[in-house]
């Protein structure tokens, strides 16, 4: 088999946020991302007691990355317009202890979003130069800006991210709650059936992401026997989709930016 031209094979130079929203291989990263948002208490209470994601996963989904994909991809009016739609969803968000207007949790989900996204495409593709890997981490800022998050709460550099990072691991609390909510969302037995023929490898992927505060504190069993699998199956992907053409991994992106716009356009709902 010949080489992959180095511009397929490689991150390019200067990446983009957009780049990576176009990459649907960082789809492999959602699951994980929302495992790491409810291992922070306050989210997960917030999640667990309001999320209807249980009821209505493909919907959940879709409003979740409608605001994903706006924030790096749309124009400064659907920023805008988006952000608050989240706002009015957030409203009746809260309880003992915890608001989805805290800037605090806020700001731990845009986190998660943000490092999630760069962990995906540092495993399809490998490492990102530094100073291309510093301007993502600024262009991600946006995920929390957009809402209560101030400039000032982020991180000012990706060294000092990576402490944050780290610190808010080490804060992680266990809540049988949560823990509940959490093995539920990732159970094969109580899959919608449009979901049961790939929970497993949902299952496997979402664990596998995660560090090990995070299964711990969410009360995730993990194997070395699953670990193996993992690896095989990521070591598949980075063999495999660097080969898929560019303007085919771009579809998704764009297929969902159309649809958020016509809703938009129509008056239909978009979160």
């Amino acid at each position: 088999m010949s080489a992959l031209p180095a511009e397929e094979h490689h991150a390019p130079s200067r990446l983009t946020l957009a780049d990576l929203l176009y990459e649907p291989g960082l789809m492999l990263g959602s699951g994980s991302a929302v495992m790491y948002q409810l291992a922070v208490w306050g989210v997960g209470k917030g999640v667990a007691e309001h999320s209807n994601t249980m009821q209505r996963p493909l919907d959940r989904l879709r409003t979740t990355l409608s605001y994903v994909y706006v924030m790096g991809l749309g124009t400064e009016e659907e920023q805008q317009a988006i952000a608050r739609m989240v706002n009015r969803a957030h409203v009746p968000v809260k309880g003992e202890g915890y608001t989805a207007f805290d800037p605090e949790l806020q700001l731990w989900v845009a986190a998660t979003l943000a490092e999630v996204a760069r962990e995906m495409y540092e495993k399809i593709f490998g490492p990102i130069d530094p100073a291309t890997l510093e301007g993502l981490y600024r262009d991600g800022w946006i995920y929390g800006t957009a809402l209560q998050v101030k400039p000032e709460m982020w991180p000012p550099t990706r060294a000092e991210f990576d402490a944050y990072w780290d610190r808010m691991q080490s804060e992680f609390r266990s809540d049988p709650q949560i823990q509940r909510y959490a093995r539920a969302l990732l159970s094969t037995k109580d899959a919608k059936w449009f979901v049961k023929p790939i929970s497993p490898l949902i299952s496997l992927v979402t664990r596998g992401n995660l560090s090990p505060q995070a299964r711990e504190v969410l009360g995730l069993s993990w194997s070395d026997r699953e670990q193996q699998r993992y690896n095989r199956l990521w070591s598949l992907i980075r063999t495999v989709y660097p080969w898929i053409p560019r303007w085919v991994r771009r579809i998704p992106a764009k297929v969902a930016m159309r649809d958020i716009r016509w809703r938009m356009r129509t008056g239909r709902r978009v979160i």
